[in-house]
């Protein structure tokens, strides 16, 4: 009988980089033991993590009362990339107690009319496969909103493809359009299921980092990058984690350097309705950009429901057919009562956006105020519901052993930085919070943070 160790799974943590890369991060031996064996400092040759690997994450035998241990196997292409730092964050939120202004879901739940439909929808017997690229009706209603949002016209049948989650949507694009040895260019610091993606599909990956106050884009840098050789650029905006959002003007030169250069632009747009202090652009609504943008998005972050994992990409048609290639393979179809609930969802009026705008924005508020009283510089966010801060007025070695000391001895989780960056170094100085919290939730944070954090 073979029996399988399962509660390991949790603790195999962040995927942030070979471990070599952050030698210098060492000074809390306790985190970095769990993180890498590269971080103990034990003079053993073998690293404590690896028996700790060895005894809970392995496949275990019990045939003939013996007992054998197994190693973990994965795919070289996936050695780099362990469970991701937002579960991993989440789970010392609980073990420790500690307020989670880390991982990006909201403590509140979405609307009743939304969740009404999609009761409705289970009643009313929709509950097998959905047809694979979308529910018609969601199709519609996407390029309804679609048309609202940025003046363009799309076909619902021809343009529209429903996934699970933008997190698939980014999938399907990536692994449907590039091949292996094409360039892609990436803007750091970035969602972390870019590189990973990227990394399945064998592309090359070249960087450009955005770097605080104002994360604006490097434009000397991006067209020394940019070349025939560039197959895609993949661009987030408003923009996980930093908040920024591209100005027009930025959008106009990626936008000219794309036609001049023949590349493709991939444009997660996820939190378009949270925009604050600018008008959020569509880079496919740029003049001859359509053409060459698969658009993505979701439902979760508009509506509070995150969980129901409903996305889409919107692309010409011939972009759309490598997306529905590798989308059909991945997951070939997305909850059927879900898209119908995300039809009524996507048809809520005007007066809806203009109060989750408004909510937000006091959100933001709190955190931002109560972060500067407390002591951190606060970087702005323009849009999203994150904000980046400089952890060094307290003074830390860097953004892991800040976030160890926050959860642990303050009671309060934040994202380190370093992990969306290809360079970790980058990012060693800043941290992430949400403010996708309800307005108690924030203001507890903001006290604890006030009486324990020391500079």
């Amino acid at each position: 009988m073979r029996v399988y160790n399962t509660t390991c799974c949790t603790h195999y943590l962040f995927r942030f980089m070979p471990s070599s890369k952050l030698l210098g991060y060492s000074n809390s031996n306790n985190f970095h033991s769990v993180i890498s064996p590269s971080f103990s400092k034990t003079k053993t040759k073998t690293p404590k993590f690896s028996s700790f690997i060895s005894t809970t994450m392995s496949t275990v035998s019990t045939d003939k009362n013996q007992t054998h241990t197994h190693p973990l196997q994965v795919a070289k292409r996936l050695e780099k990339f362990k469970t991701t730092i937002f579960t991993q964050m989440s789970m010392l939120a609980i073990k420790h107690g500690a307020i989670n202004l880390g991982q990006g879901f909201p403590n509140f739940d979405g609307p009743d009319f939304v969740k009404e439909a999609a009761i409705q929808a289970i009643r009313d017997g929709n509950n097998q496969y959905a047809r694979g690229y979308g529910v018609p009706d969601l199709n519609i209603a996407i390029a309804e909103r679609f048309k609202k949002d940025t003046g363009l016209v799309v076909d619902p049948e021809k343009e529209i493809t429903v996934t699970s989650g933008c997190t698939e949507a980014i999938a399907a694009t990536v692994l449907g359009l590039i091949n292996p040895g094409d360039e892609v260019i990436v803007f750091a610091p970035f969602y972390d299921s870019y590189e990973a993606t990227l990394s399945m599909s064998g592309a090359n990956v070249k960087g450009i980092t955005l770097r605080p106050p104002d994360f604006a884009l490097p434009i000397e840098e991006l067209k020394s990058t940019i070349s025939k050789n560039t197959r895609a650029i993949l661009l987030n905006t408003p923009h996980n984690p930093t908040g920024k959002m591209f100005t027009r003007e930025e959008l106009n030169t990626i936008a000219s350097l794309c036609i001049e250069n023949d590349v493709l632009v991939f444009s997660d747009e996820v939190y378009d309705k949270l925009a604050f202090d600018m008008e959020h652009i569509s880079i496919a609504s740029l003049p001859g950009m359509f053409e060459r943008t698969v658009t993505m998005n979701s439902l979760g972050k508009t509506f509070s429901l995150t969980g129901w994992k409903i996305g889409w990409a919107i692309a010409p048609p011939h972009l759309t057919w490598g997306v529905r290639q590798a989308h059909a393979f991945l997951t070939f179809a997305t909850s059927n009562p879900m898209q119908w609930a995300a039809a009524v969802a996507l048809r809520a009026p005007d007066s809806y956006y203009t109060e989750l705008k408004r909510d937000y924005m006091e959100k933001r508020a709190i955190l931002v105020e109560g972060l500067k009283a407390v002591g951190f510089k606060v970087f702005p966010s323009t849009g999203t519901y994150f904000v980046v801060v400089d952890h060094t007025p307290f003074g830390h070695e860097n953004d892991v052993a800040f976030c160890e000391y926050l959860v642990k001895e303050v009671g309060v989780v934040a994202i380190p930085t370093s992990v969306f960056y290809l360079n970790p170094e980058d990012g060693k100085n800043l941290v992430r919070f949400t403010f996708c919290k309800d307005e108690g939730t924030l203001r507890a944070a903001v006290e604890r943070m006030k009486e324990k954090l020391r500079k």
